[in-house]
């Protein structure tokens, strides 16, 4: 079985090993979230998070400067189910085709068995004229926590590189 390291420090990097097992399962919840929003399977994307949960997308700018205030800030599973309710039925958006990639999905740490875990993120979308543009950039930082055996995110935390999202946000990131 191959172990893949864990980050202990960022400040001096020393590696500790965690379970390809464990590793594999947060890896396929990060695609299969990526794959739910690329559906547009949105109830299916709410159902990743764990009953006691939060989503927040904040822009790099405020990160740096401690300010906690963001894009989106859902702190409850049924915040979550709200949003993609009016996403299906009540806003109004331009109709496109998002691609989530995810990459460079590091695990920093485990404490009391809630994982950290940062990951790099690109997002695509394809209008209806068949023209694809960068739309968002930027990194998640993640609290994933095994229910069941099952990987659930107790926190996301999108943090996009740029203050500017060049249109309405409405398939989350």
């Amino acid at each position: 079985m191959t172990i893949t390291p864990m980050i202990v420090s960022t400040d001096t990097p020393t590696y500790k090993l965690v379970d390809e097992a464990i590793y594999l399962a947060i890896q396929n919840l990060e695609f299969a979230y990526a794959r739910s929003l690329d559906t547009f399977r949105l109830d299916e994307w709410v159902n990743y998070f764990a009953d006691d949960c939060a989503y927040k997308v904040i822009p790099r700018e405020n990160v740096e400067r401690g300010l906690p205030v963001g894009v989106i800030f859902c702190n409850t599973k049924g915040m979550l189910r709200d949003r993609v309710r009016s996403i299906q039925e009540a806003n109004i958006y331009n109709i496109h085709y998002p691609r989530h990639c995810i990459t460079n999905i590091e695990v920093l740490s485990t404490i009391d068995g809630v994982f950290e875990v940062y990951a790099n993120y690109v997002v695509y979308q394809t209008d209806q004229e068949g023209q694809t543009r960068l739309f968002s950039v930027g990194q998640y930082h993640d609290h994933i926590v095994f229910v069941e055996g099952v990987p659930k995110f107790q926190s996301k935390v999108v943090i996009v590189d740029t203050f500017s999202i060049p249109n309405l946000l409405a398939i989350p990131l």
